[in-house]
């Protein structure tokens, strides 16, 4: 069985999609749309932009789902048995199992790229991977700090992202070195993304997905807020809510995947490497690809 799990951000290269553009007439359809819904011309920024001009949150998250989807779309009618993706990469698992239109896809990453702008600006924050600590020494040192910090991301066995408020995260990132992870470094990132930091974009979010159309998927996704397979509509909403202020269960995920006779992950969009590294940290037997 076979699954297509989807990056988010930070997958972001220079020069994204303009293969798919110079090669695909749906690829060369779907830069047109995005251009007209997003009201400024992404395709320019992602073939030509700098490092610094794809970092903006509001470039990125578009950017990334519509690099995702369009690699999606070139399989054809060909339909995995599972889908899944990395925080932002839920919106393009959900495009890719009929949940949600490409327009509508992308309206919702807009409108959550720029709620999310707004949180940060409004409230300071920031991430920090921990490496080469038990789950729970991490949760447990977050517990002790003063502030709010918590640990937001679970990508594989031994490497957890934290977030929070910005002392809060860097004293949590001190401990965490004095209990003997390998690394603890603050990331570059624009705030505290999967922290209660998010609530005021989750609030915008809400709003948006909840007079959204969601359909009945063809096959499951199994999203970040509990790693469990999904297909019903209303839940799909509630869990993409949620999902902003609460942590991406990867490993969940992906362990739950395994469980449910997955054995085959494809990666599709950004750079192909991230998820599948994530993949085989937590299942060693997996096979792996990026489209």
């Amino acid at each position: 069985m076979t699954a297509y799990i989807f990056p988010g951000q930070a997958s972001q290269f220079v020069g994204m999609g303009q293969d798919l553009f110079e090669n695909h007439q749906r690829a060369r359809y779907r830069f047109t749309q995005a251009n007209e819904i997003l009201g400024f011309q992404i395709s320019e920024i992602m073939f030509e932009g700098s490092d610094d001009d794809l970092k903006q949150t509001s470039v990125t998250q578009p950017a990334v789902f519509l690099h995702s989807v369009i690699k999606s779309e070139i399989l054809g009618d060909l339909v995995p048995d599972a889908v899944a993706g990395h925080s932002l990469g839920e919106f393009s698992a959900l495009v890719c199992n009929k949940t949600l239109s490409f327009e509508d896809g992308l309206r919702l990453v807009k409108i959550r790229a720029e709620a999310m702008q707004r949180a940060c600006e409004a409230i300071p924050g920031t991430m920090a991977a921990i490496v080469g600590l038990e789950d729970i020494t991490v949760e447990n040192i977050c517990g002790e700090v003063t502030g709010i910090v918590i640990a937001a991301n679970y990508n594989c066995p031994g490497q957890l992202v934290i977030s929070g408020e910005i002392e809060a995260v860097r004293l949590a990132c001190t401990k965490c070195t004095d209990a003997g992870a390998r690394r603890a470094i603050e990331l570059a990132v624009g705030g505290a993304f999967h922290s209660p930091l998010m609530e005021p974009a989750a609030k915008e979010l809400e709003e948006a997905v909840m007079s959204t159309t969601f359909k009945q998927p063809v096959c499951p996704i199994y999203q970040n807020v509990n790693g469990l397979p999904q297909r019903d509509p209303a839940m799909i909403q509630d869990l993409l809510i949620r999902q902003l202020t609460t942590p991406v269960r990867w490993t969940s995920t992906i362990l739950h995947m395994t469980a449910n006779g997955i054995t085959d992950y494809v990666e599709v969009g950004g750079t192909g490497k991230v998820l599948q590294a994530m993949v085989k940290r937590i299942d060693a037997g997996a096979v792996t690809r990026a489209l």
